[in-house]
């Protein structure tokens, strides 16, 4: 019996800073804003050294080029550390000048366990609210999937699944199109009235509502991956974008949060040991799964001109996503089980 494999997964855990003194306020304001003083080069400001650091390499991963907002203040993980024997844990930040910089109470939306590793984390300030992002990871068994549950993203839904073990498609996304159509006209009225402080308010309020619908699909298709033994296989976003149907459809392509809904699945089955491996989509959309000839797409239907067979268009994608995952592993020499189609 092979020895299993295993994985490094990461994942961001989100925790709110709940209580400050005026004093520990006022350091973690001065470092924050100190911070982004040095990102837009302010080289001499007091900030603590190994933040400095944290602050070049980023300058160095973006090319200097910075947007008119404010920046996390990156932490680096051998400079804070997390109190977990109690609730709430206990963060201490590293502040200049200060030493063993401050201890502030902070609570997650998700345990931080002994089995995880702390990486780099991030201060955030929203409003008259703190908040720290704290990316950890930890080593993974590797599971041997039995299955193949299959990506398919698009317009009309921004997923569409098909398991090998189950021939029924999943389409996900009709509430998202409803949230992005009503944010869309929304913005638009509020354009032609030159409102453009609401503007931004309402794109604040859509992201958010966006995330989470986003992480819901996302928890979802993990979910049955884990439950029917299967691994995942996307589709390759890589030009996915570069089509040109006219406005209206650009306008909805190049709304759609396809990469952030897959890195949310990627990130979630990796943290359970489940393989995700990334297929390449040419031609997927536009071959019929039966017969392997060219067919049409006629708005949500796609129709095999050779074998007369008719679908939706967006499972006929995820059966062909589905198919050629199958032989790559199998040319890797992974015993799948033959996919069930209809």
């Amino acid at each position: 019996m092979s020895s299993p494999e295993y994985i490094i997964a990461r994942k961001t855990i989100k925790a709110k800073i709940l209580k400050l003194s005026e004093e520990e306020e006022e350091l973690l304001r001065q470092e924050y804003e100190n911070f982004q003083r040095y990102l837009r080069g302010e080289k001499t400001v007091p900030l603590y050294a190994a933040t400095k650091q944290q602050a070049d390499r980023f300058l160095r991963r973006i090319n200097g080029k910075l947007k008119e907002m404010e920046y996390p203040l990156m932490l680096r993980n051998d400079t804070y550390s997390i109190r977990i024997e109690r609730s709430p844990y206990i963060l201490k930040i590293p502040i200049h000048g200060v030493w063993g910089g401050i201890r502030v109470p902070i609570k997650t939306h998700e345990p931080i366990t002994g089995n995880m590793r702390l990486r780099e984390a991030k201060v955030i300030r929203r409003g008259n609210e703190w908040f720290v992002h704290i990316c950890v990871e930890k080593k993974v068994e590797e599971r041997i999937p039995k299955n193949i549950l299959a990506i398919d993203m698009g317009i009309r839904w921004i997923a569409t699944t098909v398991n090998s073990s189950n021939p029924i498609p999943k389409f996900y996304g009709k509430e998202l199109r409803r949230v992005k159509g009503h944010f869309f006209y929304l913005r638009r009225s509020l354009a032609l009235k030159k409102a453009y402080g609401a503007i931004k308010k309402i794109g604040d309020r859509e992201r958010r509502i966006v995330n989470d619908i986003l992480h819901k699909i996302s928890r979802e298709i993990v979910n049955e991956a884990l439950k029917t033994d299967a691994m995942i296989a996307l589709g390759d976003l890589k030009g996915i974008r570069k089509s040109d149907k006219g406005n209206r459809f650009n306008r909805k392509l190049n709304g759609f949060p396809y990469y952030k809904l897959s890195k949310l699945i990627e990130y979630k089955a990796r943290w359970l040991g489940i393989k995700v491996i990334k297929v390449n989509e040419r031609n997927t959309s536009k071959l019929c799964h039966r017969c392997g000839s060219k067919g049409i797409r006629k708005g949500s239907l796609f129709e095999c001109q050779s074998c007369n067979y008719t679908c939706n268009a967006d499972y006929n994608g995820a059966v062909n996503i589905m198919k050629r995952a199958i032989r790559y592993m199998r040319m890797a020499g992974a015993g799948l089980t033959q996919p069930i189609t209809r």
